[in-house]
């Protein structure tokens, strides 16, 4: 068990976190001192263990601060994407129930809005005053730098959207666990598996609001070692970091390892990568021939592990793991895995179903519980609707993901909150949307559109469409090209089969053993 609130104790004056563009960093003392004082802030407004706070703001040291604030006062914490669009960003911060919202000057637009429609929220700012917005740093400053008296563990509150298009949170239940516990997984995965320790120098090279570097971050820290943030990626400059601060465990997305070996040799071998002793990955798929190179360049180093935001179940291979058995996610460490065909019976190794872990964490969907529902079935085993098969020792093989989810660069897209935007379009008679192969992001959005004119299907009415489609979603959810069809394949009762359109753009995949 640890906590930074421990080695401030012991290593007062070393550096937890390290911003590897301005240089500016916070020492354990110094994030020990911080999330105190947003303690007190917190229960000085009247936030007490199990209520929530959201916060949207770039990757900075703030933002982790934060973190460790509502940690130690039994908080939920939602951080929510800056790229999304402003009504995205009000419902999740609406639906969460948060009764404090902190942004940064850089967030400051997209969450002015919510003001007005939210009196009983209170709004800051970070590097304030601002108009209509508390300055954060300034109440911090007032509180005390000693420990609430009633410190007990919160935990993130992150959004995942659904199969109609709307977020939900994922909920985990508080059962007043000591500040000092950490989570069982990540401390497996972590330290066990990535030998990550109090020698650790941990490298994030993503954006802070997903939940895997929002939870590395603060495991890293939890151990006791240092993290060097990235206020975004670049493939040469994550290698120049490694070298430079002889970084020593890192997470990444397969993105990230093809960026990297699209590099000309003589940038990519030009750094001394020598010091990495772990590098995890997870996310989205990633190619076999890609890790395969990454596995030559950087040696077994790459451990993989399959799991949701859900924290439901988790699968992990390491990389003499998967060599031996390439395209594996790995085997279960969290719960038992369970392929069930369509009959909802436990499928025979090599037959393919959907994956759910029996015996593993309870979750919720915050504010759904037909989804929540869903997602369980009579026996009480969770999936997260994905469909892959076991083979005789227990490795784990994915062969599709949720029903055409889409992950582009690891990052979750659901075509249904697409399709209901450009629907709307006065000269959309139908669509489809799903993703197609690319290289570096693994997947990207294609729209495949039924036009009322035909005549006038062509390269105007598509950028027309995907102009359309970015005044009202994120762009990473709108498409990056659009076909047109006289007319959509559906069933005579009016279900669309989108298979017959997403396989035309699709290697045909081997078949998994019968």
């Amino acid at each position: 068990m640890s906590h930074p609130s421990i080695h401030a104790r012991t290593h007062p004056d070393k550096t937890a976190y390290l911003m590897a563009g301005s240089g500016k960093s916070i020492s354990y003392r110094e994030l020990d001192a911080r999330s105190n004082q947003g303690a007190h802030l917190f229960r000085s407004l009247g936030l007490k263990a199990g209520d929530h706070v959201a916060f949207l703001i770039e990757n900075r040291l703030e933002f982790m601060e934060i973190c460790w604030a509502a940690q130690r006062s039994g908080l939920y914490f939602t951080a929510i994407s800056r790229y999304l669009t402003a009504d995205e960003i009000a419902y999740i911060a609406g639906d969460c129930g948060a009764k404090v919202v902190i942004t940064s000057p850089k967030g400051a637009e997209a969450i002015a809005p919510l003001i007005s429609g939210a009196p009983d929220t209170l709004f800051y700012i970070l590097d304030g005053p601002r108009e209509g917005f508390r300055d954060w740093s300034a109440a911090l400053d007032a509180q005390p730098v000693t420990p609430i008296a009633d410190e007990v563990a919160g935990c993130d509150m992150l959004y995942s959207s659904g199969t109609t298009g709307r977020p939900k949170g994922i909920k985990r239940a508080q059962d007043n666990t000591p500040i000092d516990v950490p989570s069982p997984f990540l401390k497996k995965l972590c330290a066990d598996m990535c030998s990550m320790n109090d020698d650790s120098i941990y490298l994030s090279p993503a954006p802070l609001y997903h939940a895997a570097p929002l939870r590395f971050n603060m495991m890293a820290i939890t151990l006791g070692g240092t993290s060097v943030i990235m206020e975004a990626f670049d493939a040469e400059e994550f290698l120049k970091l490694v070298e430079k601060h002889k970084i020593t465990q890192s997470q990444v997305v397969p993105t990230m390892f093809v960026r990297m070996l699209k590099l000309p040799d003589e940038i990519r071998l030009r750094y001394d990568v020598s010091s990495l002793k772990g590098a995890i990955h997870a996310a989205a798929p990633c190619p076999i021939d890609v890790k395969a190179r990454m596995i030559d360049w950087w040696g077994p180093i790459l451990i993989e592990y399959y799991a949701g935001s859900e924290g439901n179940g988790v699968t992990v291979s390491n990389s003499q793991q998967w060599l031996s058995h390439r395209g594996t996610v790995g085997r279960a460490v969290t719960g038992i895995l369970k392929i069930v065909d369509e009959n909802d019976q436990e499928a025979p190794v090599g037959q393919i179903g959907t994956v759910y872990f029996a015996d593993a964490p309870v979750f919720t969907y915050h504010n759904d519980p037909e989804k929540t529902k869903r997602a369980y079935n009579d026996r009480g085993w969770s999936t997260l609707g994905d469909v892959g098969y076991l083979d005789d020792e227990g490795f784990l093989y994915l062969t599709d993901r949720k029903s055409y989810m889409i992950i582009s660069g690891g990052v979750n897209i659901y075509p249904q909150e697409t399709e209901d935007v450009l629907i709307t379009h006065p000269e959309i008679a139908d669509v489809a949307v799903f993703g197609v192969p690319n290289e570096e992001m693994g997947e990207e959005v294609k729209a495949v559109v039924q036009p009322h004119d035909m005549a006038r299907a062509g390269k105007a009415l598509e950028a027309e469409l995907i102009a359309f489609c970015r005044r009202h979603l994120s762009p990473i959810k709108c498409p990056k090209s659009i076909d047109f069809e006289a007319e959509l394949p559906r069933t005579p009762t009016g279900k669309l089969v989108k298979r017959h359109l997403r396989d035309r753009y699709w290697p045909k995949k081997e078949t998994a053993p019968a």
